[in-house]
Parts: C-alpha cells; sequence; structure tokens
C-alpha cells in the first residue's frame, strides 16, 4: 500500500496567527505518507519565498521537496509543491497553468515506486464555482494528452463546499472523488475542501483526516490522507508498505 496526503498549510501560519514551519514539518512526520501535496507553500508578496525551509525538510523529515518551476528560494508551483520520501523516483514534471481571474496552477508528477508508477497531481482550485469547473476541466484535459497514460491520483484543496459541487461532478465522469472527512476550519472542522480523485487503475483502501493537538493549530486546515493500491504496487519496494490500519 501506499500513503498519500494534502495539506494547506497557509504559508506556515497557525490557528494562533504566528509562522511555525517547524509544526508543520512534525505534521508531516506524524502523518508518514509517501507522496505529500501542499498547497499555499510560497509567501504571497515580496520574493514569495518558500514558507518552509528547504534545509529543514532534509533535516527534520525524511522527504524530498520535487524539483518544480519555482522561483529561487521558493518550492512551490502557484503555491502547490509535492514531497516524495526518500527513494521514490521522480521521471517527469509538468506545472500547468489554470485559467483563472487569480494565478492557479496544478503541478504533475510522475513517480516510480519500486516497480510500479503513479501518477500525481497537487493543485488549489478557485474560489469561484465557475473558475473552479474550468480548471477541473483544464486539468483532465492535460491529463488526457500524457503519454502513456497512468495510475493517477490527484489531490488538494478544492475549496469546494457544496457536497454536490459540480467540480465534484466533472471529476467523477471519469474519476473516484474520495472524501476524507471534514477538514477546514482546523479547531472546528465544517467543510470537506480537501479531497482526493483517483483513476479507476486506483484502488481506495482507506482514507481520513489526519486529528492532531498539532495539525488543530499548525494551519487552518487538517491534512487529509489515503491509502492507496494500483498496478504493480504489490511488488517489493523501499516504500510499498503493509496493509495496516492507520486509525
Amino acid at each position: 500500500m501506499l500513503r498519500v496526503a494534502s495539506y494547506n498549510i497557509r504559508k506556515g501560519v497557525g490557528t494562533d496567527w504566528r509562522r511555525r514551519p517547524m509544526a508543520i514539518l512534525a505534521v508531516l512526520n506524524e502523518i508518514d505518507a509517501d507522496v505529500v501535496a501542499l498547497q499555499e507553500v510560497d509567501r504571497r508578496f515580496g520574493t514569495r519565498a518558500s514558507s518552509l525551509p528547504q534545509q529543514a525538510i532534509r533535516e527534520t523529515t525524511r522527504y524530498v521537496p520535487v524539483a518544480l518551476e519555482a522561483r529561487p528560494g521558493s518550492l512551490g508551483w502557484h503555491g502547490n509543491a509535492i514531497l516524495v520520501r526518500e527513494g521514490i523516483e521522480v521521471r517527469q514534471i509538468q506545472c500547468l497553468e489554470l485559467p483563472a481571474l487569480e494565478p492557479r496552477g496544478a503541478a504533475i508528477v510522475d513517480l516510480a515506486v519500486g516497480e510500479a508508477e503513479l501518477r500525481v497531481v497537487g493543485m488549489h482550485l478557485g474560489l469561484l464555482g465557475l473558475w473552479r469547473r474550468r480548471q477541473a476541466a483544464a486539468i483532465l484535459a492535460h491529463l488526457e494528452t500524457m503519454k502513456p497514460a497512468l495510475p493517477t491520483v490527484m489531490m488538494g484543496d478544492l475549496n469546494e463546499w457544496n457536497p454536490d459541487g459540480r467540480c465534484f461532478a466533472l471529476f467523477g465522469r471519469s474519476h473516484e472523488v474520495v472524501l476524507p472527512g471534514r477538514s477546514f476550519p482546523s479547531r472546528m472542522p465544517l467543510g470537506a475542501l480537501d479531497r482526493f480523485i483517483l483513476s479507476e487503475e486506483v484502488s481506495l483502501v482507506e482514507t481520513g483526516v489526519h486529528v492532531s493537538n498539532r495539525s488543530r493549530g499548525a494551519s487552518d486546515h487538517l491534512p487529509v490522507y489515503a491509502d492507496i493500491a494500483f498496478p504493480g504496487s504489490a511488488a517489493t519496494g523501499p516504500h510499498v508498505r503493509p496493509l495496516v490500519s492507520h486509525a
């Protein structure tokens, strides 16, 4: 099994409005995922540098940031970043511009996990329903052009409060839209804004919201996780985990 996770870290600013990047890294260690998609990684103003120091990531976690097309000192693409556990091979990277009134993008990486291959999309959709639908359509259209087709996991903050939101309908035509649970706001979750979207080759084993004393205060979102299986993932590899309960 492979664990993937998505986490909107609000530029490292906790619910006390203090920037605490080490708290974010501690939460990532708690989740113990193999692949993590982060949103709102880079600061909004100035040089838009990463709110997570890359040296701290390497020294305090077992993750390696995927090298996206970012500014010097930045970690993400329009705020999206992807971390992979050491030993997972990154084979291809694409950074996709999304239609929006504000800058939005999606990060797409193809990974080799042991003998298995997996395509991962990290995304943060817009605040307006019309643009969310256009962004979902753009991501799906781009994936259709990518060869070869691979088992795919899309994940991120979809900014959709309506359980019947139309972006869900678009994704749901050819993929499974997974609801981990309510993840926003972190102190008293009301909205299920953070989702996973799985291609038909990917099987969901377990999913949930990671709730801990740290995660309640580290960001205004709680992180979500999913344990998945996909073709080839039963092969022996350094990061292919046995089927266990993470409750």
